[in-house]
């Protein structure tokens, strides 16, 4: 089929651009409007749904319906709930209640999650279609997700919507795009049944045999605690930037009134840092890889508490976005390789989505509402209400210290307890 590629990056473009319109700013409109202690829930529940929608969703895909008309119907689906999201509160301004909110964000969020597996689906089977080497030739397609990602972050911060619903209507005008737009995709297989299907195989729970291995369990139970550091600058970045309006030296600066493309860094780091990872890996082992990976979780937390808008502070917060790309993509490329060099082909699928489970679900669903937890404490909590701006920002400063000394003790234990291994990636 003629211009494959150029199909396939509009529609990784168009995938991640839907999550970018709101995923770093969301926690910014949601502590705007009096929902500041309630802003864990809306990124964990991205982790709940994580836990079965995606197999459900693939188990559909698989048998009844084809993977990219899968695509199109979840994206449609969410890009309605999430538009629907931003309507209402558009209509009802200052009186927004959070419920009916939360719940058409909940629905929209259940069926895009299992779109991120989807559209590796649909690109896998296009680029295999068409004589294509999906590990030669799927990065770079994958790579303008990313972008996508970091056009609709600053899009959103360049109009302004960071602290209004339009980053859902955005989010959900692009998604409805996207909907339409797979339906043109090509046409991927449905795999005819053979016989009964065992639910706990369909769902991927026999991966949790792998369990009974030392070294498995070990790095299953460390995939939760690195996964309880992924969303919490998501939800958390843009609030305690948007702190800062209330000191008079920094309430102009670029980084408080541009903290969407200040937070952007990240997400081009994370693109940039993908391609170091080969060397890193040849030169320093998996195990010293995905220990880096712990380290710049630290810096990632610490430089925060650290940092301030102003000049030099401000460079400590752009260092901290620096290393994001490493804490990030080191885990969990090196992380994907272990597994896969550890389990047998039989397995290797579902060790995967094990691994993926433990991360994206379990472990990012723990550590939104913990860091929830302690942000509402020192920094929502009825005492802080009435707090200065300075009180305000040591409790937010206090809040990225205990996430990264939490970091710290995981590396700490991480080096201490996991296996060495001469493995290369």
């Amino acid at each position: 089929m003629k211009n494959i590629k150029l199909r396939l990056i509009i529609m990784n473009f168009l995938e991640f651009a839907v999550w970018g319109a709101y995923l770093t700013s969301m926690g910014r409109y949601l502590g705007a409007h009096g929902f500041g202690p309630s802003i864990g829930w809306f990124y964990s529940v991205q982790g709940i749904v994580s836990l079965f929608m995606p197999a459900i969703i693939g188990i559909v895909a698989d048998r009844w319906i084809q993977a990219q008309k899968a695509l199109g119907l979840c994206h449609l689906i969410a890009g309605v709930f999430i538009a629907a999201a931003g309507i209402y509160a558009f209509r009802a301004g200052d009186a927004v209640a959070l419920s009916p909110l939360f719940t058409l964000y909940t629905l929209s969020v259940a069926f895009y999650m299992p779109t991120l597996a989807l559209s590796n689906s649909v690109a896998f089977h296009g680029l295999i279609n068409n004589g294509l080497d999906t590990v030669k030739d799927f990065p770079p397609i994958r790579v303008f997700g990313t972008v996508g990602f970091i056009v609709t972050m600053w899009i959103v911060d360049l109009v302004g919507a960071m602290d209004t619903p339009a980053q859902f209507v955005i989010s959900g005008c692009l998604g409805i795009v996207l909907a339409l737009y797979s339906w043109t995709l090509p046409k991927c297989a449905i795999k005819k049944a053979e016989g009964k299907v065992n639910l706990a195989e369909a769902l991927g729970l026999k991966a949790f045999a792998l369990f009974k291995q030392k070294k498995m369990a070990l790095f299953f139970i460390f995939s939760i605690m690195l996964g309880m550091c992924l969303q919490v600058t998501n939800g958390y970045a843009n609030p305690f930037l948007e702190s800062f309006t209330a000191f008079d030296q920094w309430a102009d600066t670029f980084g408080v009134k541009h903290s969407g493309i200040l937070i952007s860094i990240s997400q081009i780091c994370e693109a940039l840092c993908i391609l170091t990872i080969p060397f890193f890996l040849k030169r320093f082992g998996i195990k010293n890889v995905m220990f880096m990976s712990m380290l710049a979780w630290v810096l990632r937390f610490g430089l925060f508490g650290l940092g301030n808008p102003g000049f030099p502070g401000v460079l400590l917060f752009v260092l901290s976005c620096i290393v994001y790309g490493f804490a990030f993509d080191f885990f969990n490329i090196s992380g994907a390789l272990y597994v896969d060099q550890e389990t047998n082909e039989a397995q290797r699928s579902s060790a995967q989505g094990l691994f993926v489970m433990m991360t994206n679900g379990f472990g990012s669903t723990i550590g939104t509402l913990l860091a929830q937890a302690i942000v509402n404490h020192y920094v929502y909590s009825p005492a802080a209400q009435g707090a200065t701006p300075m009180q305000v920002w040591h409790g937010w400063q206090t809040s990225w210290y205990i996430c990264a000394s939490f970091a710290l003790v995981v590396a700490i234990a991480f080096w201490i307890l996991f296996p060495k291994t001469n493995k290369k990636g």
